[in-house]
């Protein structure tokens, strides 16, 4: 097994359709085009040898320190190398690309130049089509520039002047040096195609250094235009701007759709088998985010995510029979088929690599709440047509509330009548009834209110523990359950209430370490899986906030600024905490970055309520 860089130590840009990860040293170890959720051409990530990579690094061995940041409020990064000898730095950045069709062409920029004195630099371009799995033919073209032919897309590497590319084998490199500054850039144009092919006409003429400045320009404006729609005042502006912008990065500009993660297979478990593809849309996740976005100041985001849920509802039962089914391709398209890919031997051995995502075919109840919640803060629900697909998804569920499912993580170790789901139900009931009668929308009302009800009761009869005085996973067990946090959230309970006061000791006790927090205890709830996992990103911010808004404020922000120091060195948050702080799962993690969001928001409306109490 070779060396693999830790999962933290990376940097993501992307164009709104598509995303890279670039490692702390400068490589592209991962980029599927062209769409997040589509083979990919580097995934060295996943495999070091066969996966596929593009470096570009200073070429001084060990002797330089390197650094890596974003170029403030931008989705531009900057990988900076000091040495004795000078001190440059790599540029990379995708030009955005917001059209609201697909795209088949994308392009990545990697940009070298030296601010000191002089520096070698060296480039190694090695892609390896359809997850390591596809031959590619390599071509040199007329102007000096080379074409990776694979199937179904191409890979088009061109250099600015003097710079000259070289091949090795079906790999290319090249070599050169820069004083003070010079520059030089790299521009890595994906093009994908259908059966009948591409269109053979490679990524357009030559660039040039003006052309690369200016692309950087517009790239760099095209950020902090968006970022200025953003509300946030509070206390902790750049950790929320990153994550706003890496939220923006993970969203499909075309159809609104915000993806999970940008990649698949990193493990929950250093070498276990808790590896899955993230590069999907959650129902839950999406919804959940409507929220953030619309208090940030983003209603065209919240706005098109809201269109592309409704078209999942206008669409009609799924082939399993439900409404809905927990995620979709960014496209809507249903059909997730998991595989497993051994050639690859998976990140740090952590086997097996699965793209695709089985979990699409579970029943998780709780989505429906979650659609409903999103969908209950637009002015315009679709029209008297969106609201009457929205209605029979809300009677369908008064007859099919009370079953076991499979719960919001996804288990697979049997459905269960996990407590959570049934809460969400409830806000699907709540949330419809207040629609219908504020908005005078006909629906049976009576019948809704009657099952919102039986919700409720049952939730306090058979989701509360009188021996933990706590809330608890699901109905045949003492275990408690994260996800629980969202309680006092959604207005089942309000934030002092006795019963959900206790239930936050609780989880103090057993799911809280040292400010972390875990989903669940595997051992004691097992979920069918291997392994253990670490402390749940999502959770210890869900918790900042249950404790702000039940007037714990110096254990929230405490907490919350504790969470922050496990950010990585860009601000950017995998899914989970390992026991010796290093970041696993999927990266970045956008319901980490979603629940960062509100727990700022939160910390700050309380903080400033208490001060304008103390004042």
């Amino acid at each position: 097994m070779s060396d693999y860089p830790a999962i933290a130590d990376h940097g993501i840009v992307g164009d709104l359709q598509t995303a890279a990860l670039i490692a702390a040293d400068s490589t592209v170890d991962w980029w599927c085009t062209p769409r997040f959720d589509s083979p990919s051409l580097f995934a060295s990530l996943l495999d070091s040898d066969r996966g596929g990579y593009c470096r570009l690094r200073a070429d001084i061995g060990d002797d330089a320190t390197v650094r890596q940041l974003y170029l403030p409020d931008t989705a531009v990064l900057i990988t900076r190398f000091m040495a004795p000898g000078g001190v440059g730095e790599v540029v990379d950045f995708m030009p955005p690309d917001t059209s609201p069709t697909p795209s088949a062409r994308h392009r990545l920029v990697r940009a070298a130049r030296v601010v000191r004195g002089s520096l070698p630099f060296e480039l190694v371009c090695r892609p390896r089509f359809d997850y390591g799995r596809a031959p590619h033919d390599l071509h040199r073209l007329d102007d000096g520039s080379v074409l990776f032919r694979g199937p179904g897309t191409d890979l088009h590497v061109q250099a600015t002047a003097p710079v000259e590319l070289h091949e090795e084998g079906t790999d290319v490199h090249a070599r050169f040096t820069l004083n003070a500054g010079e520059r030089a850039a790299f521009v890595l144009t994906s093009e994908s195609g259908g059966p009948a092919g591409l269109s053979g006409r490679p990524g357009g003429p030559l660039p040039t250094a003006d052309t690369v400045l200016a692309d950087f320009e517009e790239c760099s404006a095209f950020w902090r235009n968006w970022l200025r729609s953003s509300r946030y005042r509070g206390r902790w502006h750049e950790m929320v701007a990153r994550s706003a912008i890496t939220l923006k990065l993970l969203t499909y500009a075309p159809t609104g759709a915000p993806v999970a993660a940008a990649t698949m297979g990193l493990p929950e478990q250093i070498g276990g088998e808790r590896n899955w593809d993230y590069r999907y849309t959650w129902v839950r996740d999406g919804s959940l985010s409507v929220r953030a976005l619309i208090d940030l100041g983003f209603t065209a985001e919240a706005d098109a995510f809201r269109r592309w849920l409704r078209a999942r509802l206008d669409a009609g039962a799924t082939e399993s029979g439900e409404p809905l089914q927990i995620m979709y391709r960014v496209d809507g398209e249903p059909h997730l088929t998991e595989e497993t890919l051994p050639h690859l031997e998976g990140y740090r051995g952590s086997a097996p690599v699965r793209a695709g995502n089985a979990a699409a075919d579970q029943i998780q109840l709780d989505i429906y709440g979650e659609a409903v919640y999103a969908i209950a803060q637009a002015e315009d629900i679709g029209g008297i047509r969106g609201w009457q697909a929205f209605a029979d998804v809300v009677d369908w569920l008064t007859d099919h509330w009370d079953r076991p499912d499979e719960g919001i993580w996804e288990t697979r170790g049997g459905r269960q009548n996990f407590t959570y789901s049934r809460l969400m139900t409830w806000v699907a009931f709540d949330r419809a009834v207040r629609i219908a009668t504020a908005r005078s929308r006909p629906g049976d009302i009576a019948r809704w209110q009657e099952a919102r009800d039986a919700v409720f009761r049952q939730v306090i009869d058979r989701g509360w523990s009188a021996e933990r005085r706590a809330f608890v996973q699901h109905y045949d067990t003492d275990v408690l359950d994260a996800s629980l946090l969202l309680m006092p959230k959604v207005g089942f309970l309000t934030p002092n209430d006795p019963d959900w006061l206790s239930t936050l000791d609780a989880m103090d006790t057993e799911l809280v370490s040292d400010s972390l927090v875990y989903r669940y205890d595997p051992a004691a709830s097992p979920d069918g899986l291997r392994g253990s996992e670490g402390t749940f990103n999502l959770c210890t911010f869900l918790y900042v906030e249950a404790l702000a808004r039940a007037g714990r404020l110096e254990q929230a922000r405490y907490a919350f600024d504790k969470m922050l120091t496990y950010a990585n060195h860009v601000g950017l948050f995998a899914e989970e905490i390992g026991p010796s702080g290093e970041q696993l799962g999927n990266f970045p993690q956008a319901f980490t970055h979603l629940s960062l969001i509100d727990a700022a928001l939160a910390l700050d409306e309380e903080l400033d309520r208490a001060e304008g109490r103390s004042g």
